[in-house]
């Protein structure tokens, strides 16, 4: 039980924090390489440049967290709940992102390049700038409301 607790700049590093109740918890530049982060409840945390490569982050509920400038590089996301969630200019490259729900998600800048966004919802996402190069879309429901075949 993390809620609201401060753990800036901490080194978690490997940690398993699977099934831990983290709701507004200040984790700004902490590092989570390769933490177990799965169904999680992070609600309104703020993860600004945080360091989660490879984290296992699946069916996650990050729903308004902020994570500006995050490395979630190789990170899996599967089935997580970012709805409204701030990830400008955050790396998720080669993360794995199929069937998320990143509805109305802040994806300003975001490196999104190798990604899978199979199966995700990207409905009202903001995608300004965000790399997409090589991203996986099948299935991916756009956010003009489009399904990508």
């Amino acid at each position: 039980m993390f809620y609201e607790s401060d753990l800036t700049g901490a080194n978690l590093t490997g940690a398993d924090l699977s099934g831990g109740k983290m709701g507004h918890a200040r984790l700004t530049r902490a590092i989570l390489d390769r933490a177990k982060i799965s169904a999680a409840i992070l609600t309104e945390a703020r993860l600004d440049q945080a360091s989660l490569r490879g984290a296992d982050l699946s069916a996650a509920n990050l729903v308004s967290a902020t994570l500006r400038g995050a490395n979630l590089e190789g990170a899996d996301l599967n089935n997580a709940g970012l709805v409204e969630a701030v990830l400008r200019d955050a790396s998720l490259k080669g993360a794995n992102l199929s069937e998320a729900d990143l509805f109305g998600a802040d994806l300003t800048g975001a490196n999104l390049e190798g990604a899978d966004l199979s199966d995700a919802r990207l409905t009202r996402a903001v995608l300004t700038g965000a790399n997409l190069t090589g991203a996986k879309l099948s299935g991916t429901l756009m956010p003009d409301g489009t399904v990508h075949e």
